[in-house]
């Protein structure tokens, strides 16, 4: 799929949009090797996400190229709509990026990212749907900047976030309705995590993630946002948003318990560090505005401590089970 083959103003806005963000996003011409697609995936995992090392010391080896394309896969859609600027050249860049997902599960791949992906979807059989809900919520960055209702915002994560976890569980190969509900909660939590803790700077991208009703319930007018001094009402806001996500996390909780241990040791470690942003925004007595709430280097050291000792130390983890075992 090239922009030749969109609209003509469709064409000039992906054109625009391809120019703000790095050459190798763009789709070659001639597809890669399948070796030449994997290494694409595993530079741009290792270079992007700091935790992705920490992360993949867990996995077996069999595993990190079906995570390197999974995150690959989730990056650069991720940037096509938040990095680029432009909504209508992030809309034109992400219909392109659609097309290209269509394209890998006909065996028509082109772009690094789809050729590495196609593979671990033959390898891992996994549907298109959560590549697609990932595409879905995207698009609505686009175009949505405020929630109605908590419900709404739900219903974002559903899209946003609730498809990484299923991801997950496919390329594991522990996949089913149970453990994708647990997932869903935690996956779930830790977006409203990363929201709460992002309230100043989603406000700055012209974005509201806190429900519209809630924050006429607590008396919270978006003015509060802008002027960046949390009022006692933004502060009890704050702290029912921070307990309604905590009781997700802890819903989640009882999914490692029901997955090998490999994979436990990193839903670990992700419900853990989305508790921990939580009691961040506890220890500033809620106050998001004056100052981004962050893991500590010595708590991020502590959880990949912590991490390494149950793989060291089976028994010393959350009654996780042992591999190869049936739940």
């Amino acid at each position: 799929m090239t922009t030749a083959t969109l609209q003509p103003d469709n064409q000039a806005l992906a054109e625009r949009g391809w120019a703000a963000l790095p050459p190798s996003y763009r789709i070659p011409e001639v597809a890669p090797t399948l070796a030449e697609a994997r290494l694409y995936c595993k530079r741009l995992a290792e270079s992007h996400y700091e935790n992705f090392h920490v992360a993949s010391w867990f996995l077996p080896a069999a595993l990190r190229p079906h995570f390197h394309a999974i995150y690959a896969y989730c990056r650069i859609s991720d940037d096509l709509g938040d990095e680029v600027g432009d909504p209508a050249q992030s809309l034109a860049l992400l219909e392109i990026w659609g097309r290209e997902l269509d394209a890998c599960y006909e065996g028509r791949a082109r772009h690094p990212v789809f050729v590495a992906l196609a593979e671990t979807i033959r390898a891992r059989s996994i549907p298109k749907e959560p590549f697609a809900d990932l595409l879905r919520a995207f698009r609505q960055d686009q175009t949505v900047t405020r929630y109605a209702t908590k419900r709404d915002v739900l219903d974002y994560c559903r899209y946003s976030a609730n498809p990484v976890g299923r991801l997950v569980l496919y390329a594991c190969g522990e996949a089913d309705d149970e453990k994708f509900r647990l997932s869903d909660a935690t996956c779930t939590a830790l977006q409203l995590a990363n929201f709460w803790q992002d309230v100043r700077r989603d406000y700055a991208k012209g974005r509201v993630y806190l429900p519209q009703d809630d924050m006429r319930c607590y008396g919270v007018p978006e003015e509060t946002i802008a002027g960046g001094s949390a009022t006692p009402e933004f502060r009890e806001l704050l702290r029912h948003e921070v307990a309604f996500a905590r009781g997700l996390f802890e819903e989640g909780l009882a999914l490692p318990g029901m997955v090998d241990r490999e994979l436990a040791l990193d839903l670990e470690l992700f419900s853990r560090g989305g508790l921990g942003i939580l009691r961040a925004i506890e220890r500033q007595d809620y106050d998001v505005l004056s100052s981004r709430p962050t893991l500590s280097r010595g708590a991020k050291l502590a959880l990949a401590l912590r991490a390494v000792a149950g793989k060291a130390f089976p028994f010393l983890g959350p009654g996780m089970r042992p591999k190869g075992k049936a739940a």
